[in-house]
């Protein structure tokens, strides 16, 4: 059956909803403990933590309601010109789609609007279908977590270069 979906920018009315997302998900994988994303005060705020400059949120709509998102922002305490693809997470029903794939290609093509030159991200042992799509995307794993996001419980951590995205 074919599901009508389409990625905007977060705004308002989804805060609670992609909180709401956010809190069911990372559970799922593991990652509700103290050094999550999920405990991150803008998880509550996400439209006006990521309206600032430099910063960019999206949501998945499908038939009317918002099933996951994605964003990117400068790496707190990162190298100049890198930013991070933060808390991009989907309900069940959007996984297995293709959906994460179109929702990361347009975090990175907002990315290189932005006129950052590399993405890094964190994630964590298990989310093996996460993986495999950065892996597909071009990011390549690196040994160390970057710069200063708090997400200690993170256990493995990915770059890259804007110009190599596959």
């Amino acid at each position: 059956m074919f599901t009508q979906s389409v990625i905007r920018p977060i705004c308002a009315a989804d805060d609670g909803t992609v909180a709401s997302i956010i809190r069911s998900v990372m559970p799922e994988f593991g990652a509700d403990g103290p050094g999550f994303a999920l405990h991150d005060p803008e998880v509550d705020h996400m439209s006006s933590a990521y309206g600032r400059p430099g910063a960019a949120y999206f949501v998945l709509e499908e038939e009317g309601e918002v099933v996951g998102g994605a964003g990117v922002a400068a790496l707190e305490d990162g190298p100049p010109g890198v930013c991070e693809l933060r808390k991009m997470y989907f309900l069940p029903s959007a996984r297995g789609r293709g959906q994460g794939e179109r929702m990361m290609r347009a975090c990175l093509a907002k990315a290189r609007e932005l006129g950052y030159r590399s993405c890094y991200l964190e994630t964590l042992t298990g989310m093996d279908a996460a993986m495999r799509l950065y892996a597909r995307v071009g990011f390549r794993p690196v040994c160390a977590p970057m710069g200063a996001t708090g997400h200690h419980g993170c256990d493995k951590w990915f770059i890259l270069d804007l110009g190599e995205t596959r």
